[in-house]
């Protein structure tokens, strides 16, 4: 069955419907400004998460746009195997690809190489100079990047100049080490450079995820710049998203781990930004939207150890919840891990 007939044959029942696509879609010509502004609701990229399935469920909960997870520019340019990072799937409207490394000349072949094999499924590229792993920063790359504006800026102008007509964005921190903020204007640079947004996460990187991200951030580099800015960070639920959106300047949120098991996050958002009410979702549409995405990771051909983790999301909460998980853990194949659906949902649901 391929994905497209997956969201159509079990969505409904986890009350999830694909979305229409306005990045690539009918509105693709209207400046990113408009598009950010009429639809907020990001799922952001995450390494190891944001894949095919991923974002599919994400958009058939109402996301506006998904991301890529970070793809490696070196990667691209030295084998065929990561390519598979950056191409949408199978009835995934449109893709928003970011990418990531140190050499600037690699970025322009590399976003060329993306408008040639995406072509009108390409909504954006994205920088990512955000990246606190260290096996990421200690070669220049990801939050490094912010030590180095002129390198950063010359990033942004090879991707412009690889992808003509293409929004290149970028994806930063507050600094890279803690009390060092130089996001303002770190990114009116990345303005200058061409950058048609920029998100920016309210944490420095030398916090990785630990602490509370400072959502101010948003208000001074919204200051800084005239291009949309997009906050980011313990964006955890549809009130937190609503409420980035309304206390902040930021045209547009990304959500990331608040997406986690929780693909209505983004429809909920909606709701409540329009002043309605947004239901939580219910243990036999938590239960059914496992099983539907599931289905997806072995219709899209992704390693299915990645439903064991999808378990402890969807069923976080739950009564036994840790006795589901740890059955999830054991599955290899999509029958087992839906035989667990099916336990949970006769005991729970």
């Amino acid at each position: 069955m391929s994905p497209s007939a997956v969201l159509a044959a079990y969505g409904p029942a986890a009350g999830l419907k694909p979305s229409v696509p306005p990045f690539a879609g009918g509105e693709k010509d209207l400046p990113l400004a408009e598009r950010l502004a009429a639809h907020p609701l990001l799922m952001a990229p995450m390494a190891g998460v944001t894949d095919a399935a991923y974002r599919m469920m994400a958009r058939a909960g109402g996301a506006d746009l998904a991301y890529s997870e970070m793809v490696s520019v070196a990667g691209l340019h030295y084998g065929e195997k990561s390519w598979e990072l950056a191409e949408p799937g199978e009835g995934e409207p449109d893709l928003a690809v970011q990418l990531f490394g140190s050499r600037p000349e690699l970025f322009r072949e590399a976003a060329e190489r993306t408008v040639e094999r995406l072509g009108e499924r390409l909504a954006l590229i994205d920088v990512n100079m955000a990246c606190p792993v260290p096996k990421v920063t200690r070669k220049g790359e990801g939050s490094a990047l912010m030590e180095d504006p002129e390198k950063a800026a010359a990033i942004v102008r090879a991707c412009r100049a690889g992808a003509p007509g293409v929004d290149v964005t970028v994806k930063i921190r507050r600094g890279r080490y803690m009390g060092n903020e130089v996001a303002p204007e770190f990114a009116r640079a990345m303005e200058d450079a061409g950058a048609a947004a920029v998100a920016v996460h309210g944490r420095f990187a030398t916090q990785m995820y630990h602490g509370e991200a400072d959502w101010s951030v948003v208000a001074r580099v919204a200051e800084a710049v005239s291009v949309p800015v997009i906050g980011s960070g313990d964006v955890e639920g549809p009130e937190a998203a609503a409420r980035m959106l309304s206390e902040t300047p930021a045209t547009a949120v990304m959500v990331a781990r608040g997406s986690y098991g929780n693909p209505w996050v983004f429809s909920a958002a909606r709701a409540l930004l329009a002043g309605e009410d947004a239901p939580a979702p219910t243990p036999a549409q938590r239960v059914d939207a496992f099983a539907c995405h599931v289905r997806l990771l072995e219709a899209t051909g992704a390693h299915l150890k990645r439903a064991r983790s999808l378990a402890g999301w969807y069923f976080k909460g739950m009564p036994d919840a840790a006795r589901w998980r740890n059955a999830a853990m054991g599955c290899v194949s999509a029958e087992e891990f839906l035989a667990v659906a099916d336990e949970v949902r006769a005991h729970v649901c």
